[in-house]
């Protein structure tokens, strides 16, 4: 198969199964990984290559600096702590136990590889996670450290891979003391990196009043961190990362609103098509594997994969325990971080970064086995994956449910009080303004009435929220959306009789489109 046609079939795909998860209410991710194993194990369908080089230049960076853009800082640095104990502590734990792990479980696995595997498993991929938790509206708190892990993780296990990587060709051991020196220096500079691609970003899109220029630039911008970050053999995740964080917290002073609203609908297709070709493309070499390997062989190493993803949970789990110790021997905090925890822990599916980590180890044997240490660690990471998307990822809903873990509605009563405090800066504005132009009372008059209502309603809604006010909010824009619906069958109808060009239909049918998003927001 061509890769144009390929390339339009796992859209298709991609697609389809995307618009089923929803309907069942299945995390995508999943249902994406069932669907490429699937595909993939019927005949004829030919082997999807997937190159790791691909995964780690073209895929990953966009994924981490989307994800910080869109990360509040303020929650990242109220969870700092916790992140950190995560993305390095975790991390580093995860890959030493896996390590232990091999070299007891897989006949002939070497040290150095044993690190390998455990960095290369070690990193959880928060898209499926993070997807379920919002749906089900738990604690930021909870959305919060899942994010703010699954940006930092991926530096840790890889310096640690590579280190091992180093050491495996070397025929050495793990230097410790070497990783963390190593870890430091690449983190350290991948920040530096960030920082000043970052600055350079803010400053060229400033000055940009072009939006397709500006969406460009955007674009540009996660590689113009990575790249040159792992070319000067620092961090470019951190990199990535970095840049996103600064520009994400800059963006309301570099961006038009045009810019914003065209921006954000470029990134949401680019990330939902990246997710969804690289899961789907788990499933297919996944698939792949099974059709090559010796049945006996597979299995065993699938065995030896089944019993590190229930080392990987285990080892959160206490992890995430101890970590929330001291709240949870408090009397005031005990049960509401006891169901956190448990959410936590169960929210550990790998994905991404485990994939391309486990396709980009070179081949080499393993002593007193025909099978290549490559195969045998591709073969359990899979098998990771596979247990942890599809096992944790379908029964995470289930526990979430299960132990009653609701929203704080922080983010609700934060927005309430900045509409208020927005409506009552608008209607300060409107008095001066009505000195300024007397001759247009009419619309000052009409735009005091409009923020007049809006400041009831938001009031009302604040004071007992999911009451008449609610309801009476809903209503309005079911009204609203007819009225808009009606101008959009004149404008098709005018455009159909030939009264007006498809260019002006175009152009108006825009401004109805913005105004049902504004009514909407």
């Amino acid at each position: 198969m061509k890769s144009a046609e390929l390339l339009l079939a796992l859209l298709v795909i991609v697609a389809v199964l995307v618009t089923v998860s929803r309907r069942i209410r299945v995390p995508y991710p999943v249902l994406l990984l069932l669907g490429g194993l699937v595909v993939g194990l019927i005949p004829g369908i030919p082997p999807l290559e997937l190159d790791p080089e691909i995964v780690f230049l073209v895929v990953l960076p966009p994924l981490l600096y989307v994800s910080a853009f869109l990360t509040p800082i303020r929650d990242f640095r109220t969870n700092l702590k916790n992140i950190s104990l995560l993305a390095v502590g975790l991390v580093a734990a995860s890959a030493a136990v896996v390590a232990a792990a091999a070299m007891v479980l897989v006949p002939g696995m070497t040290w150095p590889l044993a690190v390998a595997l455990g960095a290369i498993v070690s990193p959880p991929d928060a898209v499926a996670a993070t997807a379920i938790a919002q749906r089900l509206a738990v604690p930021r708190r909870v959305v919060s450290i899942l994010e703010g892990e699954s940006l930092l993780n991926d530096a840790t296990a890889l310096t640690i891979y590579r280190a091992a990587i180093a050491a495996a060709a070397a025929a050495a051991t793990v230097s410790v003391v070497g990783s963390l020196a190593s870890f430091v220096f690449v983190a350290l500079g991948g920040i530096l990196v960030g920082l000043v691609v970052g600055w350079v970003a803010a400053w060229v899109r400033t000055n940009l009043t072009d939006t397709p220029v500006e969406i460009t630039v955007s674009l540009i911008t996660p590689y113009a961190a990575y790249l040159p970050a792992e070319l000067f053999g620092v961090s470019g995740v951190l990199a990535a990362v970095t840049a996103g964080l600064y520009l994400g917290r800059r963006s309301s002073q570099i961006m038009g609103s045009e810019a914003r609203l065209a921006g954000r609908a470029v990134w949401e297709s680019l990330v939902f098509l990246l997710n969804g070709v690289v899961f789907l493309s788990i499933g297919f070499q996944i698939a792949s594997i099974s059709r090559q390997m010796d049945r006996t062989t597979l299995f065993q190493l699938a065995g030896v994969g089944i019993l590190v993803s229930v080392a990987l949970v285990a080892v959160r789990a206490l992890w995430i325990l101890g970590m929330n110790l001291k709240e949870l021997l408090s009397n005031d905090r005990r049960r509401t971080r006891l169901r956190e925890s448990i959410v936590l822990s169960w929210a550990g599916m790998r994905g991404v970064v485990s994939l391309a980590a486990a396709l980009a180890l070179p081949v080499s044997a393993l002593p007193g086995s025909t099978l290549t240490a490559r195969d045998a660690i591709i073969v359990i990471t899979f098998t990771v994956i596979l247990v942890t998307l599809v096992g944790q990822g379908l029964t995470l809903p289930l526990v979430i449910r299960g132990l009653g873990l609701g929203s704080d509605d922080d983010e609700g009563h934060e927005a309430s009080h900045a509409r208020q405090e927005l409506i009552d800066q608008a209607l300060r504005r409107i008095d001066l303004l009505e000195k300024k132009w007397p001759t247009h009372r009419p619309l000052i008059d009409q735009l005091r009435a409009s923020y007049q209502h809006r400041a009831e309603h938001e009031e009302q809604l604040h004071e007992a929220p999911g009451n008449e006010a609610e309801q009476e909010l809903v209503e309005h824009r079911q009204i609203r959306s007819e009225v808009i619906d009606a101008q959009r069958d004149a404008l098709r109808e005018m455009r159909d009789r030939g009264a007006i060009d498809d260019d002006v239909l175009r152009n108006i049918e825009r401004d109805l489109d913005l105004e049902e998003i504004r009514m909407e927001a």
